[in-house]
């Protein structure tokens, strides 16, 4: 039995693998992080990882980039791993969670949804096949409190394909200031936000008198909190490193 911590408890998201967590044999949560620490029936909740109660096997963390630097500082210092799942990292932040992979154990990706993994391999498929000869454009839609955009899943789609490409290529996000045809080496990157949607993400591989679009549609957010739980339960018995959800469905 894993026994975890969860950052963000009180939140949306939090709640959710909480909830989700209940109803497995193979792990459980023994306490919250978060700056909200209303009453929780089902763990003790303290406003810094520094005051949890107990020491935890892993920690998921679903709640603000600001929460980074004493999550990180907690983990290296008790040797716990962590899953880390928020969004919003500057590139500065991102460093140091890899850099934190060099001491303790540390799953990061963009986004926790298995499908979304698949979409992005496939779509490393299709650039292998169709090469140069079609423009890649990327679409995500989210729900209107959303305050990052692109999201982190759009970039990591982008990164994961222009790798494929040997790095050629760079990112347009705003065709509103620019006046010319486009550049053929671009990947476009289109942000809408609106009423409730959980997250959808388009990959558009535009032709010559064809398209072909690799879509993902997440119906609610139990998809990325069954995909942040398979990960610390998987987390929980590697050592030091820096893992991704490639590392896990190459386990299942």
């Amino acid at each position: 039995m894993v026994k975890i911590a969860i950052t963000g408890a009180n939140g949306k998201m939090g709640r959710v693998i909480s909830r989700l967590i209940s109803e497995r044999d193979d792990c459980e949560v023994i306490a919250g992080i978060d700056l909200n620490t209303d009453k929780n029936e089902l763990f003790p909740v303290v406003r810094t990882p520094f005051e949890l109660p107990e020491k935890p096997e892993v920690i998921i963390d679903f709640s603000h980039p600001s929460a980074l630097d004493d999550l990180l500082s907690y983990c290296t210092m008790n040797g716990v791993p962590v899953v880390v799942a928020t969004t919003g990292y500057t590139d500065e932040q991102v460093a140091k969670i890899k850099k934190t992979a060099e001491q303790i154990p540390v799953f990061f990706t963009f986004n926790m949804s298995l499908g979304i993994n698949l979409l992005v391999e496939l779509g490393k498929r299709a650039v292998n096949v169709l090469g140069r000869q079609f423009d890649i454009e990327i679409v995500e839609k989210h729900h209107n409190l959303k305050k990052d955009a692109p999201s982190g899943t759009a970039l990591m789609i982008a990164e994961a394909l222009n790798n494929e490409l040997d790095n050629k290529l760079h990112y347009v996000y705003d065709r509103h200031s620019v006046r010319k045809p486009r550049d053929p080496d671009e990947i476009g990157l289109h942000s809408i936000r609106g009423g409730t949607i959980v997250g959808e993400h388009d990959i558009i591989f535009a032709g010559h008198d064809e398209v072909i679009t690799l879509s993902h549609s997440a119906a609610s957010k139990e998809v990325f909190a069954n995909g942040s739980i398979n990960a610390a339960v998987f987390l929980s018995r590697k050592e030091k490193g820096l893992y991704d959800m490639s590392d896990l469905l190459a386990e299942t």
